[in-house]
């Protein structure tokens, strides 16, 4: 018996900031991009969703940062605005993990991915109420969609190696007595053995 039952129709893997700029600091960072992308062409052969989110500034999103936001050192640094300019290469996802036609894509301008676009009206437009959560940092991205996407009320599942955090340690606290409060673990091995 499966780990857990899933229904493909109503399950989206949200890839989240695997992307230059979130993927530079990891030292894994080549075989995280391949057990995501075997997890991502799974996926699309169950008949899943896939949805994509990237992390990037336009010039009219860095006015608006307020400057007691914490986004507000980015902004006013010259050399790191380049760097998460939306249309720097740094802020491009991963070439391996493309999308295909038809997925969702959304780019965010803060670390959870729900508050600054449309991506929940997205999800649940697709009749979506599960999604698999795969991303860079842990206890960035990763840890705001695990709360975030609780209180909208998806059944939420983090793939915990498709997930990195430069500090390891971290990770691992998040992923074994932080996120099961919320989200289901799995490896990606176990998700695959929930899709088939």
């Amino acid at each position: 018996m499966p780990i857990l039952e899933l229904d493909p129709s109503r399950t989206a893997l949200v890839v989240m900031d695997y992307q230059p700029s979130s993927l530079g600091p990891l030292p894994n960072a080549d075989e995280l991009v391949a057990r995501t992308g075997e997890l991502l062409d799974r996926v699309r052969s169950a008949g899943a969703q896939v949805a994509h989110v990237r992390v990037g500034f336009a010039d009219s999103d860095y006015d608006a940062v307020p400057s007691h936001s914490p986004f507000a050192a980015i902004a006013a640094n010259e050399k790191m605005r380049t760097a998460m300019h939306a249309d720097s290469a740094s802020t491009a996802i991963n070439q391996r993990l493309a999308p295909l036609d038809g997925e969702i894509t959304v780019r965010k301008t803060r670390v959870g991915p729900f508050s600054s676009t449309d991506l929940h009206q997205q999800l649940r437009g697709a009749g979506v109420d599960t999604i698999l959560l795969a991303g860079i940092t842990t206890a960035g991205v990763v840890l705001s969609t695990v709360r975030q996407a609780a209180d909208l009320d998806y059944r939420v599942v983090v793939v915990s190696d498709a997930c990195a955090d430069p500090d390891t340690q971290v990770h691992e606290t998040l992923v074994t007595k932080v996120f099961p409060r919320q989200a289901t673990v799995l490896t990606a091995q176990e998700l695959l053995v929930a899709l088939d």
